[in-house]
């Protein structure tokens, strides 16, 4: 009887054990675990108020760190991007058995991530949250210890790497002097703050050959003269830029994605804080991966795809913006049509030609559909948390033309930098999915 309740007990830890170990390794292998990493680094970045294109660096770095982290358990599936992406050295090599290169690469995000924004802290409260689940879920502490550690030998090796990219330095390089001719872009209502990043040109490109491998065609000559290409197109501004319906407004606030609005209210200022361009475009790729049904290899792929795309069309972009120097439309309707007139959009604090929205957007688009085809149908809620209603879209080139013809809607580009825009961040898409090889086919 007594060997009998033992035998009954034993298989009943047996069944215990093998139920935890089945939990724990279903959890590593969803890709649920690292959507919760990019969830969290954007939720930082937005407390932490970063400018669009420094947080297309934020989420860079950390996906580059994962995709490294996943291509070394998935060698015969994935190229490494060693000799790919510049300046890039060979990544260190598993010194375990019991690697799980999943929670690996999770873990390499996170660490990277934390080094590159304010609120470390957060991201090491989810970090330790996470851990303590997995414990909980019966990880085994050899593969646990093993995973973290590789985990954060990479994230080393990235944050090394991304030291050279010129960032640091141009912590350091003067503001933008204002140029006082009418077309020469000046700080705009209601806090005319300093431009944002003159010098982001200087980063390191990681595909790009240099920032200005794709220059789009000079803007328009600037011409206050009525019936001259320059004054339509500002006069188009003047007459779209409140959004003359509830449908171009609707679409310029759903693209808005500006990280810092402040409002006035008699002597009170506050902010409200949001989303930035490459942040939508980065909900997207969640949005895409988990209805493509995509393992957590692949979902990694696409995550830094996207966020290389991202990080070298800011540049690209930034590159024009500060060569140009192209004056809002704000400015000059306020100074030479309507002093009382405000966008349906608050101006951000840098260059008008091109367009951020328009570059950034199309070069995610193009990569999204080299991953999931021309017709991809999907419901985009990035903004919901927002207090904005879904939009739904017919492919991702679809959703980048809306992003870019929210400019005009919003009263902050002239379609001149919208159309150009749009050229030059196809040219940049075209070229990163031609040169940059990740999934092996």
């Amino acid at each position: 009887m007594k060997s009998r309740v033992l035998l009954v007990a034993s298989l009943l830890i047996l069944l215990i054990g093998c139920k935890k170990n089945e939990e724990y390794k279903a959890t590593l292998s969803d890709p649920e675990l690292f959507h919760s990493a990019v969830k969290k680094l954007t939720d930082v970045i937005v407390y932490d108020i970063f400018s669009p294109p420094v947080a297309s660096r934020v989420y860079m770095y950390p996906s580059v760190a994962a995709y490294s982290v996943m291509q070394q358990g998935n060698a015969d599936a994935y190229h490494s991007l060693f000799g790919q992406l510049k300046g890039l050295e060979a990544i260190p090599k598993p010194d375990s058995e019991v690697i799980n290169f999943n929670l690996a690469a999770f873990y390499a995000h996170t660490v990277v991530g934390k080094q590159l924004i304010f609120s470390e802290d957060r991201i090491t409260a989810f970090q330790d949250e996470t851990v303590e689940k997995l414990k909980e879920q019966g990880v085994p502490k050899d593969v646990l210890d093993a995973s973290l550690d590789y985990g954060n030998k990479v994230a080393q090796h990235i944050l090394k790497w991304s030291k050279t990219d010129l960032y640091d330095q141009t912590r350091t390089y003067p503001k933008y002097t204002i140029k006082q001719e009418d077309k020469f872009w000046k700080p705009t209502p209601p806090d005319y703050m300093d431009g944002i990043e003159p010098h982001w040109n200087q980063i390191r490109t990681v595909v790009l050959d240099s920032a200005n491998q794709f220059p789009p065609i000079p803007p328009v000559k600037f011409d206050l003269t009525e019936g001259s290409e320059f004054q339509k197109q500002l006069m188009e501004v003047y007459e779209e830029g409140r959004g003359k319906d509830a449908e171009s407004k609707e679409i310029a606030s759903f693209w808005d994605c500006n990280p810092y609005v402040s409002h006035h209210k008699g002597h009170a200022m506050f902010a409200t804080k949001k989303i930035t361009p490459g942040g939508h475009w980065i909900g997207i790729t969640a949005i895409s991966t988990r209805q493509a049904k995509s393992d957590y290899a692949e979902t990694i792929n696409a995550y830094a795809n996207v966020s290389i795309a991202l990080f070298d069309a800011f540049i690209s972009c930034w590159d024009e913006k500060w060569r140009s120097l192209v004056v809002r439309p704000e400015t000059l309707i306020n100074q030479h049509m309507d002093e009382e007139w405000v966008p349906l959009l608050q101006t951000p604090p840098f260059p008008e030609y091109t367009s951020g929205h328009s570059v950034i957007s199309r070069a995610a688009a193009v990569t999204l559909t080299n991953l999931y085809g021309d017709n991809f149908h999907f419901n985009d809620t990035t903004e919901l948390e927002y207090g904005l209603p879904m939009r739904s879209f017919k492919s991702f080139i679809h959703a980048s033309e809306e992003a870019a013809i929210s400019r005009l809607y919003g009263g902050i580009h002239y379609r001149m930098a919208i159309d150009e825009g749009v050229t030059q961040g196809h040219k940049v898409g075209d070229f990163i999915v031609a040169n940059l090889q990740t999934k092996k086919e």
